[in-house]
């Protein structure tokens, strides 16, 4: 018990920790002050450029995928997994590092899903990827593959859990991404640029 407590409260530090704001910082720059304010990958790359906005990605993946497949390596039930994988997600949206004001999680959370099911999140890689060529749209491709994965997880016949936790993770990106909705149903949405 006190083994899973401890893997619940580091999954939730490393989830916290803020990897956009530290490379953009090393650029001189915060992602805070610019775009939309957000501390993940797509406005990093506005921040401090694409390669950066890369590098983010990868780290904020990393954060949600290394503390769940660690609970998977030794074992645990999926109940526990998935609250490890929670965890670290909520430390991205809520980190204490930042006094809980984090990013959307969409990255985070894909790297839980990486971690329980690589097949999962390559459908849904591949249904965002089809998404962002057609319309340009970061938003709008997360919150399809958000909404799609706990579809995913039910017919892929993966553990009643991971559906609940992918249900709660979709909850939450869709209050995160309210304004991106907003902007979306308004038509003022930022499109992402393939040429610069």
């Amino acid at each position: 018990m006190f083994t899973n407590v401890l893997s619940i409260m580091l999954a939730y530090l490393i989830g916290s920790i803020p990897v956009g704001i530290i490379l953009s910082k090393i650029k001189g720059k915060d992602p805070r002050t610019i775009g939309s304010g957000n501390i993940g990958a797509t406005n990093v790359m506005r921040a401090a450029g694409k390669v950066v906005g890369i590098i983010t990605l990868f780290g904020d993946i990393m954060k949600g995928c290394i503390p769940t497949i660690v609970a998977i390596y030794y074992k645990q039930p999926p109940i526990v997994i998935a609250v490890v994988g929670l965890a670290a997600f909520l430390g991205h949206l809520f980190p204490v590092y930042l006094k809980f004001k984090g990013g959307k999680g969409v990255a985070t959370a894909a790297g839980v899903y990486l971690a329980i099911s690589p097949l999962a999140i390559l459908i849904n890689a591949i249904i965002f990827v089809l998404v962002l060529l057609k319309w340009r749209y970061v938003s709008l491709g997360s919150l399809i593959g958000t909404g799609l994965m706990p579809l995913a997880f039910f017919l892929l016949q993966i553990p009643q859990a991971y559906t609940y936790l992918a249900l709660i993770i979709g909850i939450l990106i869709f209050i995160k991404h309210r304004d991106n909705i907003k902007r979306l149903l308004e038509g003022t949405e930022h499109r992402i640029s393939f040429t610069k």
